[in-house]
């Protein structure tokens, strides 16, 4: 009778491990110095072609508040590249692949197609949404006849779309007075879908959607509790209705509290 092999008994193979090594990091930063540099030449080179354009590559305005406290519409995407450092960008999730029973996979891209006499005319759209982290975030939308234009129609619709947010501590158990959540709560509504967002204490996290995660994470938030209503998986309502809700944190006012950059605290 054949002996039966001892499979327990050989030695385990070494799992891969993701931590980053020295050289990947040295490459990151590479990398990132480069993007920098690169962004620097950009706007070296910028010619604007507006009278608020002018007046930020010469200097006399440094400060991105000082055009969105006079209400002033920005037309070109290089006033923000120029005013708000430190720029992150991320995409929602608005499209959905083909798959079973309308299982697909959520996709960065919404394609839709139009029927004429000559044939199907697709179109793709993203959204696409940048902040600071600290106060400042700005989402929009671009449609193009391919992917890769949609795509940077709605990084620059984003940019020209940007505005401040209202942040502090209203979580009656923390009370820490840092501007980490929201300072009371605020509901938004589009379409059928209703956000309601309240302050929460230091530790909580974003206990929301993935999707408005990555919205109130490039707006500076931290701590936040989310309650929703209607037809969520229509993310471009869902974030519409979150917009409009962060909107009316920034429009109300408290007696005896004044705003501060990106934040509301005494």
């Amino acid at each position: 009778m054949a002996r039966q092999k001892k499979l327990y008994g050989r030695p385990r193979e070494a799992q891969p491990t993701n931590a980053p090594t020295a050289q990947g990091i040295e490459a990151a930063e590479r990398g990132v110095a480069m993007a920098a540099a690169r962004q620097a030449a950009f706007l070296e080179n910028w010619k604007p072609k507006t009278e608020l354009g002018k007046k930020v590559k010469l200097g006399e305005i440094t400060d991105i508040r000082q055009i969105l406290d006079k209400g002033v519409r920005i037309r070109e995407a290089e006033i923000v590249d120029k005013l708000v450092s430190n720029l992150t960008s991320d995409f929602i999730l608005i499209g959905q692949a083909h798959g079973k029973f309308g299982g697909g996979k959520r996709r960065l891209i919404r394609q839709t197609q139009k029927k004429t006499a000559e044939g199907n005319k697709p179109a793709f759209t993203a959204m696409s949404i940048i902040g600071n982290g600290d106060g400042y975030f700005g989402v929009g939308t671009g449609t193009a006849k391919e992917s890769m234009p949609a795509r940077e129609k709605a990084l620059r619709d984003a940019k020209l779309n940007i505005q401040q947010v209202a942040r502090g501590c209203g979580e009656w158990k923390c009370g820490c007075g840092e501007p980490h959540s929201l300072p009371f709560k605020v509901e938004g509504r589009s379409g059928s879908v209703r956000v309601k967002l309240m302050p929460a204490p230091k530790g909580t996290g974003l206990a929301c959607e993935d999707e408005i995660k990555k919205l109130l994470r490039a707006a500076g938030y931290k701590d936040i509790w989310t309650k929703t209503f209607g037809q969520t998986r229509k993310k471009i309502n869902f974030i519409n209705a979150t917009i409009q809700a962060l909107r009316r944190a920034t429009e109300m006012r408290v007696k005896g509290v004044k705003p501060k950059i990106g934040s509301l605290s005494a």
